[in-house]
């Protein structure tokens, strides 16, 4: 491919991720995976220079944009080197025309600026991820790991935590084939160490996907006790057994629920348990660095459904919880609705539960929580709080 027919490609991808965003389709990955599954002839230098084009002008570009060519036209404005490969030449974009509307760039869509917390460092939220581990320590010790991944650095105030340059191909490495490390960013561990699980204890992971943070409680817990994972989604779930057994996490319970009913999967648990985390669906903006696309996707009525679904799961989560219990939220969001209001609310709700101040290496005091973000921490951006349950 000519760089040209580069610029062209990249053009073609973004107006299929605008439309799929537009209508709730696949995400970007998924569509550049397809593309170039369909077009042999691009080498892997064609792919990688293509992917960059299509990635920089995502992330400089906070608003959806009508179209592709308006998103690389806007990233062109700031790159005379991609501006001068709108040429009209064959597999070429055509030339910009004088006044050719192009995408305004911004880390943050206007209607959700207003939104997000207070202390958050806009810029960034549009760098690029590193690629952060965690040292299972059901199998290894870091001292015995970080020798063999070379290039990892540690991360401070994380001492299970490594982290490596963004796009690091860490599953080719013995590490992580062997189940010692796991890829999990820094800001995912500290939520897993605000649980304070111990050996014997009974754990639920409410909404566990496919399970980074249960097996973060796992290796706490050292194989002993009880940990449930639980969600609604058969697909993710389904991906924590394989997982587990990579990390020799065999103890772990997988229970799927029914959605909107998931109360009656969880009766006989009701006042038993030690720790619940809700790790709740939520908008994603703390991910914007590894998925920048999501910012065209969220609306207002989207976050409206997603701050009414925490707050049930909330309240359904938490009469498991035995007296003296505690029940960490968290979410990757930013948006205030979704952190520090949502607890303030569900305090208001329950009587008897208290929100305990969090000692933590990382983050900022925000409201009854923690706030995580990026451009302070170098981590995803989290909100996240311990609520305890009196002991009567």
């Amino acid at each position: 491919m000519t760089p040209s027919a580069r610029i062209q490609a990249a053009i073609e991808l973004l107006d299929a991720i605008i439309a799929s965003a537009r209508d709730g389709g696949p995400a970007a990955d998924t569509l550049i995976a397809r593309y170039f599954k369909e077009r042999r002839y691009a080498g892997s230098r064609d792919r990688r220079a293509v992917r960059d084009h299509v990635y920089d002008a995502i992330r400089r570009t906070a608003e959806r944009p009508d179209t592709g060519r308006a998103a690389m036209i806007g990233l062109a404005g700031e790159r005379p080197d991609l501006a001068a490969l709108f040429d009209g030449s064959a597999h070429a974009p055509m030339g910009i025309e004088p006044g050719e509307m192009a995408a305004q760039a911004g880390a943050v869509p206007a209607w959700l600026v207003p939104l997000i917390a207070a202390p958050v460092e806009q810029a960034g939220l549009l760098g690029r991820a590193p690629v952060d581990l965690r040292v299972n320590r059901l199998k290894a010790a870091p001292a015995a790991v970080a020798p063999m991944l070379p290039d990892a650095a540690p991360i401070a105030g994380l001492p299970d935590g490594l982290r490596l340059p963004e796009g690091y191909p860490v599953e080719q490495s013995a590490a992580w084939k062997d189940g010692l490390v796991e890829v999990q960013d820094a800001g995912s561990q500290l939520i897993a160490a605000a649980c304070a699980v111990t050996p014997g204890m009974t754990v639920v992971d409410l909404c566990a996907g496919a399970g980074g943070k249960t097996l973060a409680l796992a290796a706490a817990m050292a194989g002993q006790g009880t940990l449930l994972a639980a969600d609604t989604i058969r697909t993710r779930l389904a991906r924590l057994g394989p997982r587990a057994g990579r990390a020799g996490a065999t103890f772990i319970e997988t229970l799927l629920l029914d959605q909107n009913h998931e109360g009656r999967g969880l009766d006989s648990l009701k006042g038993q348990v030690d720790v619940v985390l809700v790790d709740a669906p939520c908008s994603g903006t703390g991910t914007w660095r590894r998925n920048p696309e999501a910012r065209w996707r969220l609306t207002p009525a989207r976050l409206d459904r997603l701050v009414a679904e925490q707050a049930r799961i909330l309240d359904f989560a938490a009469p498991l919880l035995a007296p003296g219990g505690a029940l960490v939220y968290a979410t990757c969001a930013l948006t205030e609705r979704e952190g520090r209001d949502q607890v303030d609310s569900f305090l208001t709700r329950h009587a008897g539960w208290t929100a305990e101040d969090l000692s933590l290496p990382l983050g900022r005091p925000h409201g009854a929580g923690l706030l995580l973000t990026p451009g302070h921490d170098g981590t995803d951006g989290f909100f996240f709080a311990r609520l305890r349950r009196a002991a009567q």
